[in-house]
């Protein structure tokens, strides 16, 4: 059994707390008021806003050490809604990487909404978990997670695909919020 901690108990990191619980493993859900506990998990789950995780890495120093780390954020400019806030050739998942050197990190879920992960399916289809990362072993430790739980997970490569996740997410987000689909919808991948 895998031990998974979420640090940020909104939508999705509820969402994604059913999901690892749906798969037989354990969950830790960590909040604000949860500072002082350490990070338990074999795979830890970043389900806090963009501009939210340079706090959390820096309150936790030291505890992603030999850890998986998941990163879920979109780095969306939210005022105007119409632009990445990280370098054109850059991702928030790069920056993550770079700040933890000891740990493995992973994005994944960026381009899923949380009531997809719930409802495990997107319109006709299942819900998919996209995947990048550089460590083989981190992306088919989420994977096998993600599978078990009764969703299906694609690897797309390595960590410098997080870029273009990152631009679906955004994409997917804008026509959300902008009517053109559902926060219960979003994209499917047919395979």
């Amino acid at each position: 059994m895998t031990q998974v901690s979420i640090i940020g108990p909104g939508a999705m990191g509820s969402a994604i707390a059913d999901l690892v619980r749906r798969s037989g493993n354990s969950v830790e859900l960590l909040g604000r008021d949860d500072t002082g506990k350490p990070v338990t998990g074999d795979i830890v789950v970043l389900a806090v806003p963009y501009g939210g995780v340079a706090g959390v890495i820096a309150q936790r120093e030291g505890q992603f050490d030999g850890k998986v780390v998941v990163d879920i954020t979109n780095p969306v400019d939210f005022s105007t809604m119409d632009s990445l806030t990280v370098a054109a050739d850059g991702s928030a998942t790069a920056e993550i990487a770079e700040a933890l050197p000891r740990s493995q990190v992973v994005k994944a879920f960026n381009t899923n909404f949380a009531a997809t992960l719930s409802q495990g399916s997107v319109g006709e289809q299942p819900t998919t978990v996209l995947i990048a990362g550089d460590d083989a072993g981190a992306k088919a430790a989420l994977a096998q997670i993600v599978t078990d739980a009764g969703l299906r997970a694609v690897d797309t490569g390595s960590l410098s695909r997080a870029r273009e996740l990152e631009a679906l997410g955004f994409l997917q987000i804008g026509l959300a919020a902008g009517e053109k689909i559902a926060w219960t919808g979003g994209f499917a991948v047919v395979a």
